[in-house]
Parts: structure tokens; sequence; C-alpha cells
């Protein structure tokens, strides 16, 4: 892909898209989204969508790999900062053991759909979070491959 494509088709997550999708439906049992005709129009459609959607590795210390359009404008990032940047950035430090522990219950039982929670954008601004979903993500070997979150609920906490 060049650089002229739109984001949905760089940095594999035209692959991505359909990890989300499929491991969203297996764990929650609906669909993230409205399945469309090709995997290039669900990438579009997702990373469009008007809920917040973002994933991070499976690694020990979890680095994002993929924030939708709305969540790269709630949490005032770029794509090249998000590759970067460990998700445990994502909540202030006094709110990372909480945020912890939200992960370990989602590895455990395969998702959470009741996540309340303090997040923190790049710039500084606090945000809460209700209603999230939090999800985890399976290659289709079924072998963990991250996990996701979603939701449309939010409000800013600062001025």
């Amino acid at each position: 892909m060049t650089t002229d494509s739109p984001p949905w088709l760089q940095h594999h997550w035209l692959d991505h898209t359909q990890l989300l999708l499929d491991s969203f439906r297996h764990f929650v049992g609906r669909e993230l989204i409205p399945r469309l005709a090709t995997p290039e129009e669900e990438a579009e459609a997702l990373f469009g969508a008007a809920r917040v959607v973002v994933s991070h590795t499976p690694a020990t210390d979890p680095i994002l790999n993929y924030a939708n359009h709305a969540a790269l404008n709630l949490w005032e990032i770029d794509i090249p900062t998000l590759l970067k940047t460990p998700s445990r950035h994502t909540a202030e430090p006094m709110h990372r053991d909480e945020r912890a522990e939200l992960l370990r219950r989602t590895t455990e039982h395969g998702y959470v759909d009741d996540y309340q929670g303090i997040r923190i954008a790049t710039t500084g601004r606090r945000f809460m979070i209700d209603n999230a979903i939090v999800w985890n993500l399976i290659d289709p070997q079924g072998n963990f491959a991250g996990q996701a979150a979603t939701f449309t609920d939010w409000r800013y906490l600062d001025g």
C-alpha cells in the first residue's frame, strides 16, 4: 500500500478489522457493526464508525495497534504515535491498577461488557468511559491476539 491509501488500508488494518469483527462476534455473540460485502468495505465502515474502537497487541506490556477515527479523535493522537504507544498510557498512573484488573477479567472471561473508567488523551484531557465492552482477540486458529474495546458513552472531566 502507498501512503496515499486511506488509513483502514494501511498498517495491516484490513486483516486486523476482520480479527476485531470476528472476535467480537465470537465472544459477545453479536456483530460490532453490520457486516458488509467485502473486507475493504468493513474496514472503512469500522474506521468511520461513530463508536470508539481501539485495540492492543498481546504483549506483556501491550502496544496500541488499532484505533478508528473516533478513537484517534478522543485520545487526540495520530496513527504513527498510536502505533508506538503502550496501551497503559491511555490511563493515568493512579488508574492503571484498575485498568490491569479489567484486562485480567477480560482475559479470564473472554469479554467484559460493564466497564466504566477514567482515561486520558495525549494532551492530558481526561474523560470518563461508561458502558464499554472489552474483549479478547483470537486469530483463526484460536490463539490469543490481543484485546480490544468499544464504547459510545463518554464525557470529558476537565473544563
